[in-house]
């Protein structure tokens, strides 16, 4: 059975303060397969194995394998390919994925051969996507959301839902900024106001109504990037047993521009602009174009700590454990919005309305994130002198992901909308958006001979939404000023590499296949007391592939 758990606001309840909510968190929590080649080309499956540069940002524990000094550079080409429907889009991106230098002291003992540390960078994740798409015979109108949402606010009428000047959508006001934004607004070719929400007989009405057809198109410009700086001390016991501690700097890069338009046949439109309250509302033979532009730039910094083993009860066996804390941010949000619409009837044009926030001018807010904690299990062996194979498991506990305000302060509903909330009057548990997701990498090598290696890897990473959201059985709650929200459902790689030795030199090459599967949702569904209605959403799928070689020198 359809049930709406949460009756909330697109953008927040009046009187609390967020500016960003779970999903906002989750987009920034993210993480991908990059590192030195040779990490990447057996997909990341180094949790037991350790010996690289890359370890700083899995296992920690790896720097105690370390018996000699080692310095690398890895550069990487992305070819990136998103498809969502029938568009598909294209780019090409530089990246520098690691530079790092680990430096080995002997201690010609015994009980304690090593004492090690290491300073590396590496790229986290790479935010850098386009996609476009349209939905045919949409089945409702993000108006109506809004209007449905702007229902659940007490004692709320249209005379709230005056612009004035200098607007804050995140922060000021008790009305929502999304009804503010599409009911009170001036037009620009005649006297008078316009909304694309409609003040009806004392309720708010969206432009989809019976009768009412139409189709949609989005766009979607991300770019940007999460950065790690490591600083990593560790060691060894007796040759058996390899431990590390890992400090990390986080930057993080995001932007984003993302329209939404509709375009309706037979909308539900002010018969004139005169007067915001008092029109009449028809869709006799009405025609509406209008749209949502949104424009965000997220800047944050933050710090993490790891904490890493690997056991090595055999030559032919080790096992491996790591411990990764949240990354604690702080974040800074500057964003804008437009909302444009044209209402016609009978062909004839009788407004053309635009509106910006705060007369185009970026606002800006800060608040604090904490990303996911990580648990990870590996395995590896040995095969004689030639090779190995390793396995690796991660957990990722989307559900300890938190929201605060710019001095830590933890906001609990957006907490609850994360992990899940007990009902107290019925006694019931309340699923939360989100759950666990698991990674599996798995990788192998073969040295051909001393000189040559070849390589390759599998790994998987699993939906981090329940059920009930992939279901479209929930309210999803979003602020700022972007109703949209998405996904991952699956994230699989297909890695194969060589490597080459020399002396102290070496090279790495690797290859990186990745497939992604998200969701984009354009607002969320309309799910009520009066019954459940469908959103607008689009899968998206990422066919992307990259090339990396790491040139170093061990001594």
């Amino acid at each position: 059975m359809k049930k709406k758990v949460f009756a909330l606001l697109l953008c927040g309840l009046p009187l609390v303060i967020n500016a960003q909510d779970a999903f906002d968190v989750l987009q920034m929590s993210q993480t991908e397969l990059r590192g030195t080649s040779r990490f990447q080309s057996m997909a990341g499956a180094f949790g037991a194995l350790g010996g690289d540069l890359s370890v700083l940002t899995q296992n920690p524990g790896g720097i105690g394998v370390y018996r000699n000094s080692d310095l690398g550079i890895t550069l990487g080409l992305d070819f990136n390919s998103t498809k969502s429907g029938l568009d598909k889009n294209n780019q090409t991106k530089f990246n520098l994925n690691n530079v790092g230098y680990i430096g080995a002291i002997r201690l010609n003992s015994e009980t304690v051969p090593n004492l090690n540390f290491g300073f590396t960078y590496n790229r986290l994740y790479s935010y850098n996507r386009h996609y476009t798409g349209g939905v045919g015979n949409i089945p409702t109108s993000m108006s109506n959301f809004v209007a449905d949402e702007f229902v659940n606010v007490p004692n709320l009428s249209a005379a709230d839902l005056y612009w004035t000047d200098n607007f804050d959508p995140y922060f000021d006001g008790y009305a929502p900024w999304a009804a503010v934004t599409m009911f009170d607004m001036p037009t620009q070719n005649k006297d008078g106001y316009v909304g694309i929400l409609n003040a009806n007989d004392g309720y708010m009405q969206g432009l989809y109504g019976n009768g009412t057809t139409g189709n949609a198109y989005y766009n979607v410009d991300e770019s940007g990037h999460a950065d790690e700086y490591n600083i990593a001390f560790g060691g060894n016991l007796y040759n058996k047993f390899y431990w590390g501690l890992d400090f990390g700097i986080l930057d993080l890069d995001y932007r984003s521009y993302q329209s939404y338009e509709e375009e309706l046949e037979n909308p539900y439109i002010m018969a004139d602009d005169k007067d915001l309250f008092y029109s009449d509302i028809t869709n006799d033979n009405t025609h509406a174009d209008w749209g949502l532009y949104n424009y965000l730039h997220t800047k944050g910094t933050g710090v993490n700590f790891k904490l890493g083993f690997i056991w090595r009860p055999t030559q032919a066996l080790r096992i491996g454990a790591a411990f990764h804390t949240p990354t604690f941010y702080d974040m800074r949000d500057t964003y804008r919005v437009n909302a444009k619409l044209i209402g016609k009837q009978n062909g004839e044009v009788l407004y053309n309305a635009d509106k910006w926030s705060n007369d185009g001018y970026d606002y800006s807010g800060t608040y604090t994130i904490r990303t996911p904690w990580r648990v990870m299990g590996s395995v590896a062996g040995v095969i004689g002198t030639r090779g190995i194979i390793s396995l690796d498991y991660e957990c990722v506990l989307n559900q300890t992901m938190r929201y605060g305000d710019d001095r830590g302060n933890i906001d609990p509903d957006v907490t609850n909308r994360i992990k899940g909330y007990t009902d107290v009057p019925r006694g019931q548990k309340v699923e939360g958006y989100f759950k666990p997701s698991h990674i599996i990498r798995i990788g192998g090598e073969y040295r051909i001979n001393p000189s040559w290696s070849l390589r390759a890897g599998y790994s998987i990473k699993t939906t981090q939404v329940n059920k009930v959201v992939d279901d479209y059985e929930y309210n999803i709650v979003t602020v700022g000023t972007n109703p949209t929200y998405q996904y991952d459902n699956t994230v699989q790689y297909i890695t194969c590499g060589v490597g080459y030795r020399h002396k102290a030199f070496y090279a790495d090459l690797a290859y990186v296949h990745k497939m992604r599967e998200s969701v984009y949702n354009a607002f969320s569904p309309i799910n009520d007391q009066y019954g459940y209605e469908p959103n607008v959403s689009a899968d998206v799928k990422d066919n992307n592939n990259r090339i990396s070689l790491t040139l170093g020198m061990r001594f």
